[in-house]
Parts: C-alpha cells; sequence; structure tokens
C-alpha cells in the first residue's frame, strides 16, 4: 500500500499582516477583510496555504509563505493577471487568526489523500485500466501525455521527436510574442513531459537520437527563455530537468566526443547558455581527452578573440578549474581583475585548493590593498585572508585585517569580529575604547544629518560586550530606535524597573492594532515583562486594571486571549 508523507504547517508563519497590505494595496486589504467568512477548506503544508473563497464562485488561493517573501496565487480574473488579489488577503488573514489549527486542519486533508491511495491499491489490474481509459477518455492532455509515454517506451524515434517539437513550441501560450507569468507553468509542465519522454527513450534502445531531442531542447529552451515570465521559477527547474537527462543520456549513449563537446562549447558561449546552466566538470569523463582537448582550445580561442567579454571568461575558467591547470587559470584570472577583489578571492582559493597557502595569501592580500576604499569590497576575502592568519598562528595579523576591516565597514559583525581577535591578541583592552570612540561618532553623525538608520551600531555593541549599563546611559544621546529600547529594557529590568515599565507599554500600544499570531506572541513577551517590572515596584494591581483594560478591547481576538491565558495573564 502507498502513502503519502505527512504534511505539517510551520511552527510560526513567516508574514505578518503588513505583508498582506503590502502585497495587496490598502484597497484590495480593505475588501479582503470582508470575505472573512467566505473562506473554506483552509489547509498547509510545509511550503503552502491553500484554501477555497466562496465569492462570486469559488476561487483556489494558493499563498507560499516561505522565503524571502511571501507570494499567493488565485484564479479569480484579477489574481489570473498576476495580482496579490483581495481573495489572497482573506485567506491570508484568516491563516493568521487560526495559525494553531492548521496542523489539525492539514492532518484531515493528508488523511482524505490517504484515503484516495489505499482505495486505488485496492483495485485490480482490470479495475485499474477500466480507470485509465475513462479519464482518458475525458481528458485529452493525459491521453497526449500517456500516448508520448507509450511511443518512447517503444523506441518510436519518430514519434517522439514529432511530440517534442509540439511541446517545446511556446506559441499556444503567447499573447503578443510573449508568455507571462500564468501561462509559464503550463509551458514548463510541457518541457518536463518532453524531458520524462526522452530519459526513456534513452533507456530503451541505444540511440543517440535521445541525445540530439535533449540538446535540440535544451537550445529551444534558452531561446524561449527570452520571452517568457518566469518569476515563479517554474522554467528554470523545466530546464534543470531537461540538463539532467541530457547528461545522463550522454553517459550511457555515449555521443561522439568532439561533436559534444563543440554542441557543449557552443551552448555555453551562446546568448543563452544561462538557462539551463551546464557546468563543463560534469562532461569531463563523457568527453574523453579529445572531447576535453576540443572543448579547452574552444574556450581559449573564444577568450582570445574577446579578452573582457564575461561569457568568454566564465567558461574559460570552468574549463581550466576542471582541467586542474591552476597556473594557467591564474594567469587568465589576473589579466582582468575586478575593483571590488572578488577576482583576487577567486585565485587566492584556487592556490589553497592546490596546497599553495603562500601564494594564496599573497594574492589575498594585494586583493585587500587594491581594493582599499574601494565599495562594495568583497566581504569574502577579508574572511579567507582572516582565517589564513588564524590558522597560521598569526594573531597580531589577524588584528591588523580585522581592524582595517572594522574601520572600512563599522557594524556589528565586524565589532565582533574585532573583538574575537583582539581576546585571543590579548589587547581587547587598548583596542576597545577606540572602536566605541567611532561607534559614537557614527552615531552622533547620523542624528546630526538625519541619516536613515536601523539604529546605531554602538547601542547593539554595548550590549553584545554585555555592558548594559553603558548602553542604556548612551542611549538618550543617540537615535535610538523602538526596538534597541525593549532590548536595553529587558537588560536592565532588574536594576530599573521604573524605567523598563514604560517602554514596554509603548511597545506595546501598536500591536494591539495587529492580528495574527507574531503579533500575539509578542504582545505576550512584553506584558509578562510588564508585569515583572510591576511586582519589582510592588504595584501589581495597576498592571491588573491595566491588562483588565486590555482584555476587554481585545475581546475578538480568540487566539490572543488563549494565549494570555496559557500565560496566567
Amino acid at each position: 500500500m502507498s502513502t503519502r508523507p505527512a504534511h505539517h504547517a510551520p511552527t510560526n508563519p513567516s508574514f505578518t499582516e503588513e505583508d498582506l497590505t503590502r502585497l495587496a494595496g490598502a484597497r484590495s486589504f480593505a475588501r479582503g477583510r470582508g470575505y472573512l467568512s467566505d473562506v473554506a477548506e483552509l489547509s498547509a503544508t510545509d511550503d503552502r496555504i491553500t484554501a477555497t473563497v466562496y465569492g462570486t464562485e469559488p476561487y483556489h488561493v494558493v499563498l507560499r509563505p516561505a522565503c524571502p517573501r511571501l507570494t499567493g496565487s488565485c484564479d479569480c480574473p484579477y489574481g489570473q493577471d498576476g495580482h496579490f488579489c483581495k481573495h489572497c488577503v482573506a485567506v491570508g488573514l484568516t491563516a493568521l487568526d487560526q495559525w494553531d489549527d492548521l496542523p489539525r486542519l492539514s492532518a484531515e486533508t493528508t488523511r482524505r489523500a490517504q484515503t484516495l491511495d489505499e482505495w486505488l491499491d485496492s483495485l485490480d489490474r482490470d479495475q485499474l485500466r477500466d480507470l485509465l481509459r475513462e479519464q482518458l477518455a475525458t481528458d485529452p492532455d493525459l491521453h497526449r501525455r500517456l500516448e508520448l509515454r507509450a511511443a518512447a517506451a517503444g523506441s518510436d524515434t519518430p514519434a517522439v521527436r514529432a511530440q517534442i517539437r509540439r511541446l517545446l513550441d511556446t506559441r499556444p501560450f503567447e499573447q503578443y510574442g510573449v508568455v507571462d507569468r500564468r501561462d509559464a507553468a503550463g509551458y514548463a509542465a510541457q518541457l518536463t513531459e518532453a524531458a520524462l519522454a526522452i530519459r526513456a527513450l534513452a533507456t530503451t534502445e541505444l540511440d543517440v537520437e535521445a541525445v540530439t531531442l535533449a540538446e535540440s531542447a535544451i537550445s529551444a529552451i534558452g531561446e524561449a527563455a527570452e520571452r517568457i515570465d518566469d518569476s515563479d521559477g517554474d522554467l528554470s527547474y523545466a530546464a534543470e530537468e531537461m540538463a539532467q537527462v541530457h547528461l545522463e543520456a550522454c553517459r550511457r549513449l555515449r555521443p561522439d566526443p568532439v561533436r559534444t563537446a563543440t554542441w557543449l562549447a557552443a551552448h555555453l558561449l551562446g546568448d543563452w547558455s544561462h538557462l539551463p546552466e551546464l557546468d563543463p566538470a560534469e562532461y569531463r569523463d563523457i568527453l574523453g581527452e579529445p572531447g576535453w582537448a576540443e572543448l579547452r582550445r574552444l574556450a581559449r580561442e573564444a577568450h582570445r578573440s574577446h579578452p573582457s567579454g564575461w561569457t568568454e571568461r566564465y567558461v574559460l575558467e570552468s574549463v581550466l578549474k576542471a582541467d586542474g591547470s591552476v597556473d594557467e587559470l591564474v594567469a587568465a584570472l589576473s589579466a582582468d581583475l575586478e575593483p571590488n577583489g572578488s577576482t583576487h578571492l577567486t585565485i587566492a582559493l584556487e592556490l589553497d585548493r592546490a596546497g599553495r597557502r603562500d601564494e594564496a595569501a599573497t594574492w589575498a592580500e594585494r586583493g585587500l590593498a587594491e581594493t582599499e576604499g574601494t565599495p562594495p569590497r568583497d566581504r569574502r576575502l577579508v574572511e579567507f585572508l582572516a582565517h589564513h592568519y588564524e590558522q597560521a598562528g598569526r594573531p597580531t595579523d589577524l588584528v591588523r585585517v580585522r581592524r582595517d576591516d572594522f574601520h572600512t565597514l563599522r557594524t556589528l559583525d565586524t565589532y565582533r569580529s574585532l573583538r574575537t581577535a583582539c581576546r585571543a591578541a590579548d589587547c581587547w583592552s587598548v583596542e576597545r575604547p577606540r572602536a566605541l570612540d567611532l561607534l559614537r561618532t557614527d552615531a552622533l553623525e547620523d542624528q546630526i544629518n538625519c541619516r536613515p538608520h536601523t539604529g546605531p551600531v554602538l547601542i547593539e555593541a554595548l550590549l553584545d560586550d554585555g555592558d548594559a549599563e553603558a548602553a542604556w546611559e548612551a542611549a538618550p544621546s543617540v537615535p535610538t530606535t523602538p526596538a534597541q529600547w525593549v532590548r536595553l529594557a529587558d537588560a536592565v529590568r532588574d536594576r530599573h524597573p521604573a524605567d523598563a515599565l514604560p517602554i514596554y507599554l509603548r511597545a506595546i500600544t501598536p500591536l494591539q492594532q495587529q492580528t495574527g499570531h507574531p503579533a500575539y506572541e509578542r504582545m505576550t513577551e512584553l506584558l509578562l515583562s510588564a508585569r515583572a517590572c510591576h511586582r519589582a515596584r510592588g504595584t501589581e494591581a495597576e498592571f491588573t486594571r491595566y491588562l483588565a483594560d486590555l482584555r476587554a478591547h481585545q475581546k475578538r481576538k480568540r487566539n490572543l486571549l488563549r494565549m494570555l491565558d496559557e500565560h496566567g495573564l
């Protein structure tokens, strides 16, 4: 009996009500609130939330809350145009309000799917065949897909070739010469179908036709990518699958190595080489010595003809890396050094992999010297050299690199790295006052010049040092953010409860206008902190009155009240 993997809703949502407002706009967000009672069949898995919204007609919504950003789709007319519609808003708000119930709803969805699997497992061969034929009679897309599978399994190469040409054609999906986002998934599904057919052809007959079909498909994908909106990444996934099919077919069928090298070079150096991306190193064994020599020749020739070309340089680098030709690679790279130090880093890494660590360090040091004052410097160059000095037992040089880096980019991370290096070299007591003076100057300049800021690094550094009192004393004189004030209150609450209390109360106020699990959780944390302040001051009766008033105003938020009850609030 087949089983489906269990799906679970994420522990905490990775989006907020503000995210929904930003994506939908104020008007659609407001209209979405009117559809909350029309949301049904809500469910969630690890990567998506689904529901049906019964508006003018049933509309199916899919939200993908995964990082880096929330996305949503709906099959209503407005949603099909690529907008985050009012139905998406309604589902998002419902999910935030019912987050604690999503695991139960998801389990019910999984149970229904498992029931279907069990029923299918109970059917015998004839019953399954009858069921499939019934579906084929009413589903032309399924009929076409299985027809192609049958042709591939039977090694009917002409039929497979004709079908694949049709599957690669973007014209049925085009409007005014382009394929928009809502149709890109359909075209990508056809590409996946073509890839499966080519894979089947390669495993049923030792015929290099499967290789040439995959090559034609890859070329067609690259050309089509220029007129397809691949915002959701469907085309990229399908292209990667086709690239894998080509690699598998080459390994199995062993086509002519020189011809394959010529095709590979043409793809890598072509206008559409970014999709799909092919790694020359993966073809090294397939090409053998004759094919690899031809690929190396073509890469060098292209670079000589156009030495400033990014594509030509990248292809030559890839081939030389796979070839292990370190000196030749260094010579090629050093002919055109990037001003941010990234090329210096690449050379250092290749020399380091070859065991030539002193030469690697020399290139990294050169990179730092030649990119001084040239923003933005490649941060990995600093980390490479710092790691080298640490491994080589050179603490003085390590402190120098970390100090120079901190002077160039004064952040909490560079401050921490400087502190770690100085403590290892036993010089932090000397270095720390200088570093804090620089951060204090930065904070004052931000305040004078009204620069946009996320809060002075000075406060973060002092808190990170465990020097809460110094941070508390410095905060009033620099542009400290509300979030930093809360962290300061947390750090000094035991010693200054009367001062910390108003900070917590100010932070609670805007949360009372929000919904969703993250807002409720944060409000609960702040209320617990406020209660601790009242207890330290002996004013618990005052907190009791405040909490009763807050609960009265928030009485419609059942999940919030349940959370407060669980924490004894």
